[in-house]
């Protein structure tokens, strides 16, 4: 399958297909015409990608689950890395909760000195 022909059938950019080979997540071979060609498998390779992006995982934690994922379901191996990912956005979560509630108090102090 050529690069256009995988990027209509994802719905995704050919640039991107390029960024996702660079990052080691997809597979092509090059043609003596230096033309990519991706196997039958890249669609549905794609379409991982896009879920596990999707679900705010960077692309370096993508290349180690991306063995991991068979269909719809994700193997035990992926357990580690998923739950570090999430306790890290808990983390961040928190610290915007915190950020947000010192805001809020100084935009309510501000409307009581303007009243």
């Amino acid at each position: 399958m050529k690069i256009g022909e995988l990027a209509r059938e994802t719905g995704v950019s050919i640039r991107l297909l390029r960024y996702y080979e660079e990052q080691g997540l997809l597979a092509s071979r090059r043609l003596p015409s230096g033309h990519r060609r991706y196997g039958a498998d890249a669609p549905e390779t794609v379409r991982r990608i896009r879920v596990l992006l999707a679900a705010g995982l960077p692309t370096r934690v993508i290349r180690d689950v991306l063995p991991c994922v068979r269909g719809a379901g994700l193997d035990p191996c992926v357990s580690e890395h998923l739950r570090a990912q999430l306790d890290g956005l808990d983390g961040r979560i928190a610290a915007l909760q915190e950020t947000r509630a010192s805001l809020a108090a100084l935009v309510a102090s501000t409307e009581r000195t303007a009243a």
